[in-house]
């Protein structure tokens, strides 16, 4: 981030594909290759971070592990319902829910990583017009850091491990040390990878809610939340809530039991992610009046086609033996492009599903 390494990253950018430009010619290979990087780097978060991506700065991880930005934005909406003013992000990740939480809290970040914490501090000048007064990072041990705000929100999404899995306790710090951080202030939130086993986190950290959410159909992580008032937590329960952005749906647990199986209807309706992470498919189920495909997994299915933001309707148009192969090309009759196959076990062997997206309710 000093002038040299500045002035060759805006040349790199502003080159046309396969371009060197003349800043680059007589600088150190190693300051090319990491502005080079960096420009690579911006290109992937612009899905991400949109426009502001292409003035921040990134590291692979955070790139990889970063949410949308819309989903930093939610948070802070229900951030503000807490009324707190000083917070404290830990273990900043990919940063996203400290910057912009500074721009409406008086933010103080910590890492234990100086590049981390280097990043961050650049970062809120880009994403809050160039202003950083409300945000500051600072680089120390946060397993010593004496906290000094009125709620926490540690950032615990981490890559998977060599087997693929995750082991929250592995982490650097470990989950329990994040929950006793977040009781012990009170108010604030846990952020984690939404895949985890069930078990990973027990009694989903006693926390007052555990949220997915999800971005254009694709789950982004985790959010334990703690201190959201009295309406937050009935009794010993963790609230379990499924959010769909950009559509701003939400969906909470209702206790419902396991709703019957039903054999294929007219109509597939496959859940978001979000919705089937935290295990609210009966709640759907409810509400649409279908129930799970024999066999479907957690495909849902009825003969009456209704409406909800929390499920994708498909229209059935053919059931296949998956032992016979498709006709060819010049026999199949014509079907939308939109067509969706799903493979499914029935209890006379594997059928193939085929049905089109519902686009005109």
């Amino acid at each position: 981030m000093t002038d040299e390494g500045q002035s060759l990253l805006a040349a790199l950018e502003g080159a046309r594909p396969g371009e060197e430009p003349a800043p680059a010619h007589d600088r150190p290979a190693a300051l090319v290759a990491a502005a080079e990087e960096q420009v690579r780097l911006r290109g992937l978060a612009a899905a991400k971070f949109g426009a502001y991506a292409s003035t921040m700065y990134f590291t692979p991880d955070m790139v990889e592990l970063s949410s949308h930005l819309a989903v930093a934005e939610y948070k802070l909406d229900r951030v503000l319902g807490m009324g707190v003013v000083l917070v404290e992000p830990m273990f900043l990740g990919n940063g996203a829910d400290a910057l912009v939480l500074s721009r409406d809290h008086c933010t103080l970040a910590v890492d234990p990583d100086p590049l981390t914490a280097a990043l961050a501090a650049a970062n809120a000048r880009a994403l809050n017009g160039g202003s950083d007064s409300a945000f500051f990072a600072e680089c120390q041990d946060v397993a010593a850091f004496g906290g000094r705000g009125e709620a926490d929100f540690i950032d615990l999404m981490r890559p998977p491990g060599p087997d693929g899995g995750h082991d929250p306790e592995s982490y650097g710090p470990p989950l329990s040390w994040a929950l006793e951080q977040v009781r012990t202030t009170g108010c604030g939130s846990i952020r984690l990878p939404p895949g985890l086993a069930p078990g990973a986190v027990p009694d989903l950290g006693r926390a007052d809610e555990a949220e997915w959410i999800s971005y254009d159909g694709e789950v982004q992580e985790l959010v334990l939340w703690f201190g959201l008032g009295p309406g937050g937590r009935p009794g010993d329960a963790t609230v379990r809530r499924a959010t769909l952005l950009p559509a701003g749906a939400s969906l909470t647990a209702r206790g419902l039991p396991e709703p019957a199986v039903r054999p294929l209807g007219r109509y597939l309706y496959r859940p978001d992610p979000a919705v089937v992470h935290a295990g609210l498919v009966a709640e759907v189920a409810e509400d649409i009046a279908a129930g799970p495909l024999e066999r479907g997994g957690t495909l849902l299915t009825s003969d009456e086609l209704r409406r909800t933001p929390f499920a994708t309707a498909y229209d059935v148009t053919e059931v296949r033996d998956a032992a016979v192969p498709p006709p060819r090309p010049s026999e199949a009759p014509r079907a939308p492009r939109t067509a969706v196959e799903f493979a499914v076990t029935a209890a006379a062997g594997p059928v193939t599903l085929t049905a089109v997206p519902v686009t005109a309710w």
